[in-house]
């Protein structure tokens, strides 16, 4: 995820700019840049880093321009460098861009654009986007501000992906465009100026009056006007929000919390994560592994390793790597792995999970692995972090910032990105292309699925409201299903202090039965089809001895007693695990907000655990 600003006004932009990207920091921290149009020039700086970098390297004295648009980076496609940083211009210097989003089909813009003259600098999928603007309005025979409006709409017609993305150009020195597709951009309404932002806080010291687009909408921005346009150019009217938050609810964008913020950026997390590797023609693309048949077909065992909820998404891969790719798989916690002398050698794979990268239990283990000869694998949501420089192999989520303790986005990336690594080992070996070809089509939905369960759990809610209270809470599985149960159990214990605990469904007669008593409250989950009707049994034998019961399926279960059942929809099978975790997300949520706690900061817990 990034963060991009833009100014038009009256004002000096550089410094405007700067606070804009201060403010949305949280969105991308490894590089930053802007770009400020003066006297009909480009005066383009970028730099890696931080703001604060960017900050040293302007000078005010020489950036006197009064139009402006900025960046802050969280790599995704190429390194985080200076040549890498946004804006991005294109070969004539005639058009400027920052772009929130990915690009899935880059790779064939550019051959395009390169067959037609076009040079790239960079390694970004952007970089396409301000060389299709100047080669649709070099194609055209309008020269006026509607058709710079028309070439925008030409280059995103091209674009498959998500894009948030704003447009300068030394040929229209008065005016900015902007668009949207999946990623956020809103307007800001000033008095002779307005602004563009990914988020609402970094110009809320500005202006409360803002303007939020909707998908393929446009607008030509001047120091005094909007202009609002649809997906076919009609001029359309926009009506203007007042925005009264308070400045730690405008950071969280007006979440009341950053964990609920966090559960709804997950369709854009699972989205982003998605375009980085799996395009929409069904292709792969893990250049940074670049393993063949020889390689992977070597190795006898693969060993996944991580802490918490790093490791449950890493059951999930256990299993579509045994089904699918055929290969022995292990799952470990890191602190047990790094001491119990694993018999690992050069045929091993180990994979170490972490979001932070900075694990310091995983980041040992990945140590140990190397010096017995293992392969070593990383995967981490952090660019540069200390795990991605000490593994052989390093593959990201992409999943932005997460800043509540208890983790929901960076999981389900983590399950996306693994399920999209096994389908990239399976190709290589030549496993299993039916299931592969449905895989590939279930997990392009999967965004669109998420958005739809976000849409209103009201029920949940209700019910969070009546169960609130329980002392002891339990949590059945079978198959993938237990994976989300013992999930769902460590976000409730994290954040609500209930004392909560997951069992395989079918452990209930060897012990865990005798702690089932009047109204203890059960939560399952029901969506492995082979063992649908022994996992509704061990429902039965629980609500026989007066449960109360809270299950999430994906199936149609008419003739159900159950307390409550959260429907979610369908998807492959191996995919489940993504959308049956966010109820249960949103369920220990709300508990925790009935008992008054602080969601974001649990008691004894920490972001980022770098101590052993």
């Amino acid at each position: 995820m990034c963060g991009i600003v833009g100014y038009i006004g009256n004002k000096k932009a550089e410094p405007i700019l700067l606070e804009g990207l201060t403010k949305l920091e949280y969105r991308g921290y490894d590089s930053a840049g802007l770009t400020i149009l003066e006297n009909e020039n480009f005066k383009t700086l970028k730099n890696k880093g931080r703001v604060k970098e960017l900050a040293q390297i302007t000078n005010p004295e020489n950036l006197a321009g009064t139009i402006g648009i900025a960046h802050t980076r969280w790599a995704t496609h190429g390194k985080p460098a200076s040549v890498n940083s946004h804006p991005h211009n294109d070969n004539s210097n005639h058009f400027s861009v920052v772009h929130n989003g990915i690009i899935e089909n880059y790779h064939e813009l550019r051959k395009f654009l390169g067959e037609h003259g076009y040079r790239f600098l960079s390694e970004t999928d952007t970089e396409v986007i301000p060389n299709l603007i100047h080669y649709y309005f070099s194609e055209g025979n309008d020269v006026s501000k509607f058709g710079f409006l028309k070439a925008v709409k030409k280059a995103t017609e091209d674009l498959t992906g998500s894009f948030a993305i704003g447009v300068l150009s030394v040929d229209f020195p008065d005016v900015m465009i902007v668009v949207r597709k999946d990623s956020p951009l809103v307007i800001g309404k000033g008095d002779g100026e307005n602004f563009i932002s990914s988020d609402i806080p970094a110009y809320l010291g500005f202006t409360r009056d803002f303007y939020l687009l909707k998908d393929y909408e446009f607008a030509i921005l001047s120091k005094n006007t909007i202009e609002f346009y649809d997906n076919k150019l009609k001029p359309i009217q926009k009506e203007v929000t007042k925005i009264n938050w308070d400045a730690t609810s405008a950071e969280k964008n007006g979440y009341e919390d950053f964990m609920l913020k966090e559960i709804y950026e997950q369709p854009t997390a699972i989205r982003e994560t998605i375009g980085n590797h799996l395009c929409s023609d069904g292709s792969l693309q893990f250049d940074e592994l670049n393993f063949s048949k020889e390689f992977l077909s070597q190795i006898q065992k693969i060993y996944i390793v991580a802490c918490g909820t790093a490791m449950h998404a890493g059951l999930s891969a256990k299993t579509m790597l045994e089904n699918i790719c055929e290969i022995n798989t292990e799952v470990d916690v890191a602190s047990e792995f790094r001491y119990r002398n694993p018999l690992i050698n050069k045929n091993t794979l180990c994979i170490f999970i972490t979001q932070s990268g900075e694990t310091a239990d995983t980041i040992a283990a990945l140590k140990l692995a190397k010096a017995k000869g293992a392969i070593t694998l990383a995967i981490s949501n952090v660019e540069g972090s200390s795990i991605t420089r000490e593994a052989d192999f390093v593959t990201y989520t992409h999943a932005g910032p997460e800043i509540a303790v208890a983790s929901t986005k960076a999981y389900t990336s983590q399950i996306t990105l693994l399920a999209i690594l096994v389908m990239h080992f399976a190709e290589i070996l030549g496993k299993n292309s039916e299931i592969l070809a449905d895989m590939k089509k279930s997990i392009l939905e999967l965004p669109a699925k998420a958005e739809q369960l976000l849409s209103d759990f009201s029920e949940i809610k209700d019910f969070a409201h009546e169960v609130y209270s329980s002392k002891d809470v339990f949590f059945l599985g079978r198959g993938l299903d237990y994976n989300s149960a013992v999930e769902g159990s460590l976000k409730l214990k994290e954040i609500s202090y209930i004392h909560s605990e997951a069992f395989y469904s079918g452990e209930l007669k060897h012990g865990p039965i005798a702690l089932i008593e009047k109204d203890t409250l059960v939560v399952s989950t029901l969506t492995v089809e082979d063992l649908l009707e022994k996992s509704i049994s061990n429902i039965q034998e629980v609500i026989t001895r007066g449960a109360k019961t809270l299950v999430v399926t994906d199936k149609e279960l008419a003739h159900s007693n159950f307390t409550k059942m959260i429907k979610i929809p369908e998807t492959n099978k191996f995919l489940t695990p993504i959308l049956s975790i966010i109820p249960l997300q949103i369920f220990a949520y709300y508990i925790s907000k009935e008992k008054g706690l602080d969601v974001d900061k649990p008691r004894n817990l920490a972001k980022s655990v770098t101590v052993e």
